[in-house]
């Protein structure tokens, strides 16, 4: 499904009051996160969004690549000026994680999980990612950028493909062998049509994720904190975890998560660990 989005449908579909206003649309880009760079040193205000139907550069943490079809995905960014300390920019990360998941939710009745700190699942694979970036002018947060990219109309399963044309055998050949997926995302990774088995309207999507991001986001403004709503998503709590950091490997219980996002890991011998950054690697069950 290559469904048509465009800058005026986006403007009059919104219903929000300020995230999205106003809405820059992009069918070809490299980064949406480097343009609402841009836009933020260009003087744009709280609440711009960037989306784009392709990223030519997208990328994930630690300067991963987004892999995403053009037409396929959710992919956008948004520009936030909020009077925060920078030690509370992670509820930022929070108000767009609930928001996607809310979002999905809203539109199609799935019910997606986070995985610590920036992954959204479903049935165990990966449905989406998010990349915060801040910027900050002394001890002040100048602004911080939230991208996100949801896996809607994405088609992973390598049996929709023939094996001579490289193409998918449900439709007339628009996508060509450019845009097979990687080998690695066929067993990790999941869309929302692919979990339906019907396409999913994005401007629909859009809209509504916008909608609850802007809810979490006045809360923010307004002197509430996110986390336990966060928290009550994560699909990392309560599990046996292995978390690659830039010190090495920390195997243990993800026993919850700070305030500021932070996440506690109990060893086996009981010591509990605070990791601000890294990947889970392994997640299973608690015994």
């Amino acid at each position: 499904m290559m469904d048509d989005l465009s800058a005026e449908r986006i403007a009059r579909a919104l219903t929000t009051r300020h995230l999205g206003r106003p809405a820059l649309y992009f069918p070809r880009i490299g980064s949406t996160n480097d343009v609402a760079h841009e836009q933020a040193a260009a003087a744009a205000p709280d609440g711009l969004v960037v989306i784009a139907d392709e990223q030519t550069a997208g990328r994930g943490r630690f300067d991963r690549r987004w892999w995403a079809p053009p037409g396929s995905s959710l992919l956008m960014s948004l520009l936030l000026r909020p009077p925060l300390p920078p030690a509370q920019a992670g509820q930022l990360t929070m108000c767009l994680g609930l928001g996607a998941v809310e979002g999905i939710e809203a539109v199609t009745g799935l019910r997606p999980t986070l995985k610590w700190p920036n992954d959204l699942l479903l049935k165990g694979r990966k449905l989406g990612g998010m990349l915060s970036e801040l910027r900050l002018d002394g001890e002040r947060l100048a602004y911080a950028v939230l991208g996100l990219g949801i896996n809607v109309n994405v088609v992973f399963d390598d049996r929709r493909w023939t094996k001579d044309q490289g193409r998918r055998t449900e439709d007339d050949g628009q996508w060509s062998m450019v845009h097979r997926p990687p080998t690695e995302l066929t067993a990790t990774a999941i869309s929302l049509s692919m979990t339906l088995g019907r396409p999913v309207d994005r401007l629909a999507l859009l809209v509504v994720v916008l909608a609850r991001c802007e809810v979490w986001y006045d809360r923010v403004l307004a002197g509430e904190s996110p986390h336990d709503a966060w928290a009550a998503k994560l699909d990392t709590l309560g599990c046996r975890v292995t978390v690659t950091t830039s010190a090495g490997a920390l195997a243990g219980l993800a026993a919850g998560v700070t305030p500021e996002g932070a996440l506690r890991v109990r060893d086996d011998a009981g010591q509990e660990h605070i990791v601000w950054s890294g990947d889970v690697a392994a997640v299973r069950p608690a015994r």
